[in-house]
């Protein structure tokens, strides 16, 4: 597995315009390569000896596949910011628990030996012991989940792999492509002293004595000007056109990355008297490290690469992205799990909808409050502990179900309450960790990812509950697994430290951090005007959720049951989203991001309101792929649009304001929407909210602001 990984990451790369040279280039700039390389070593040659026989090597086979395993984790942690280094730590790391905990072997479960076309006695390598079928105490107390438990029944490559295995693979077939199509390898150096190794030339040189700042530079961060052709160079460091360089800067140079606070034209609350930082100190403290103009113009140079293939070279996003993709698979499996468990203790749907009730309430209720707390802590650590509190809670579930099902509800409600601390966490870090022109990209990459895991997850999920059978629980540990794979990731990305204003005097005082979200909020017109039309669209996606079931046995469906009709309804809107997000994702960054959201929910809106007069399920399937189209061409600039308007400081507070207006109104369209459709009808319903999201879009061409933003 590991080798067709390594060449499924070649080919793609070759096919990219890779080459070799490339490979070789980034190759020899690994940090402690020599580590690597005898770690795999010891690791494989422990095995080779162990298939020939060596009696030394069977009495130290633990010691040795220990040092192995630490060796190649050291390795890949000091190179964690490489593309593919965090996935493949997370790898080694999952495959060493099963070997330490079962002697140095690793083992394979039988089921899953059986599912791939094996028997037992194929098993030749000394490497491996066999799991029984069942799954009891045993089976959890010899790591059997990270085991070989994953069946590839597939001719050329027939195998059973570890999830282990899967991670190793995707991050050596990630760093191979990367490999081949980075011209250069980027390392996190700092910009000053790069500047200064190449050359000494002044960044001024050129300018007017006028045009020179004095040495005492100051200005209203984010409103002060730089001179023109400076202006020009240092946008390639991130900073916004016309402004000075926002506080923050500093760190997010060490990196290469900026640090998006906001800017002139964003509306944002008064700004503070602030020495501007960075490469200007240096310049003006007597050139200590006067930055080479050359390089600065290198930098603002845009790399020549596919908007998603730089966002997958950036080490940082990748370990994001990949971690919350993994967690949001582990999440489908815990959704259709918890259904089935919760339905077969009690036989009855209202128990099952209470469950759901559970983990909609924390939405409602919490979303300012943990934005608040969100923007008092390290985001990056917020993002940790709550994937880590989230596998805790999540391990404890069937456990509850089997002592009293009724505890089952307070924990579900618990992971939405701490999920509601990781989604404004995660939002203000995007905006640190890539440029400011691959922003919107990088929303359109994390959409995509949730979208992956709703066309693809649920059916896998679907079949995995099916093939554990009574094995419920086990679903559980795999979403636990996810959680703690995501940490890890998340823990290896290398996000600027954030500059937060002077606090106030005194205690901190809750209550006036809350109203200062909302009044930010309510000032910026642009993201008032975004949020309302926010809720009118969501209560349209509520009735739309809501009466798409009965809406499916309505109309003409030709041979076609109900059930299946309503799959076909819902795979359209996943496939639209799907679309949507990718050509957003393309062009979005050459379009004006407010024209997009009018554009957005004014065709969600007619899509919408087409579907009462469609009647044919061909008919409403094009038109539910329109919807979901029209979904990420007004959700991804819109949540672009708060990221850049919005203060780092602020952004959790702000997102959790809006998050529980709109997220309350599609909760409200939920209960209304069957009452509705009782009175006037399904169809009706759907037209009356179709025209009324596509007038409220529209009415954003009467604001400049919002149609200009």
């Amino acid at each position: 597995m590991l080798i067709g990984g390594i060449a499924l990451g070649l080919i793609a790369g070759f096919l990219a315009g890779g080459s070799l040279a490339n490979l070789f280039a980034n190759t020899r700039r690994l940090r402690l390569l020599s580590v690597l390389v005898l770690g795999a070593i010891v690791r494989f040659g422990t095995e080779l000896a162990l298939n020939n026989g060596i009696a030394l090597a069977e009495s130290i086979r633990l010691p040795l596949f220990a040092v192995a395993f630490s060796l190649l984790l050291v390795g890949c942690w000091a190179n964690r910011h490489e593309p593919g280094f965090s996935l493949a730590f997370v790898g080694i790391a999952s495959n060493l628990v099963p070997v330490l905990l079962n002697g140095g072997y690793m083992p394979i479960w039988t089921p899953s030996l059986l599912a791939a076309g094996f028997t037992p006695a194929d098993v030749q390598t000394h490497f491996h012991t066999i799991l029984p079928p069942g799954l009891d105490a045993s089976f959890i107390l010899r790591a059997g989940p990270l085991g070989d438990v994953i069946p590839i029944p597939l001719p050329i490559v027939q195998n059973v792999a570890s999830i282990g295995d899967v991670f190793l693979a995707s991050g050596l077939a990630f760093f191979g492509f990367a490999s081949l199509v980075r011209g250069r390898a980027r390392q996190p150096e700092p910009a000053a002293d790069e500047a200064a190794a190449e050359g000494t030339a002044d960044a001024w040189t050129g300018l007017t004595p006028s045009e020179r700042p004095s040495a005492s530079l100051t200005g209203l961060t984010g409103t002060a000007r730089l001179p023109r052709t400076v202006d020009a160079a240092m946008q390639g460091l991130g900073v916004r056109a016309e402004t000075g360089l926002a506080a923050g800067l500093a760190e997010a140079s060490v990196l290469q990355r900026p640090l998006v606070l906001g800017g002139s034209k964003a509306g944002l609350s008064s700004p503070a008297l602030a020495p501007l930082p960075g490469e200007f100190d240096a310049l003006e403290a007597g050139g200590a490290a006067r930055a080479s103009a050359a390089a600065i113009a290198r930098r603002a140079a845009p790399p020549r690469h596919h908007p998603y293939v730089r966002l997958a070279l950036n080490g940082s996003f990748s370990a994001l992205w990949v971690g919350q993709l993994i967690s949001l698979f582990g999440d489908r499996i815990h959704q259709v799990a918890l259904a089935f468990l919760v339905l077969n203790a009690t036989h009855s749907p209202l128990p099952v909808a209470l469950v759901f009730l559970a983990a909609t309430l924390p939405n409602l209720l919490l979303g300012p409050v943990a934005g608040t707390f969100v923007d008092r802590w390290d985001h990056k650590e917020v993002m940790i502990v709550s994937d880590l509190v989230r596998a805790a809670i999540v391990l404890l579930i069937p456990v509850a179900a089997v002592t009293n099902l009724a505890l089952v509800y307070p924990l579900v409600f618990l992971v939405t309450a701490v999920s509601l601390f990781f989604r404004p966490a995660r939002t203000a870090v995007v905006p640190r960790i890539v440029a400011r022109d691959e922003l919107l990209t990088a929303n359109s990459a994390t959409w995509l990812g949730d979208t992956l895991a709703d066309i693809v997850g649920y059916p896998l999920a679907g079949l995995f509950v099916a093939f554990l059978g009574s094995a419920l629980p086990l679903a559980f540990w795999v979403d636990a697994g996810t959680y703690a794979a995501s940490a890890v990731l998340i823990a290896s990305m290398a996000v600027p430290a954030l500059r937060r204003p002077a606090g106030r005097s005194g205690a901190p005082d809750f209550v006036g951090e809350l109203k200062e979200g909302w009044r930010f909020l309510r000032g910026e017109s642009v993201l008032l005007a975004n949020t309302l039309q926010g809720a009118v669209g969501q209560f349209t996606v509520g009735v739309l959720l809501a009466l798409t079931p009965i809406y499916a046995t309505e109309i003409e469906r030709g041979w076609i049951d109900a059930p299946s009709a309503y799959g076909f309804l819902e795979t359209a809107i996943g496939v639209g989203n799907l679309v949507g997000g990718v050509a957003i994702g393309l062009v979005g960054a050459r379009l004006a991001k407010g024209r997009l959201v009018i554009v957005g929910y004014a065709v969600f809106g007619i899509c919408t309101a087409l579907l009462a007069v469609a009647g044919q399920l061909p008919l409403a399937i094009g038109l539910l792929v329109g919807s979901g189209i029209a979904n990420m061409i007004y959700l991804i600039p819109s949540q672009t649009l708060f990221q850049e308007r919005t203060p780092a400081e602020l952004i959790g507070r702000v997102v959790g304001f809006r998050f529980s207006l709109v997220f309350g109104a599609m909760t409200l369209a939920m209960g209304v929407a069957g009452i509705l459709a009782t009175i006037l009808g399904t169809a009706p319903v759907l037209g009356i909210f179709g025209v009324i999201t596509a007038v409220a879009g529209l009415a954003g061409l009467l604001v400049p602001a919002v149609r200009d933003a």
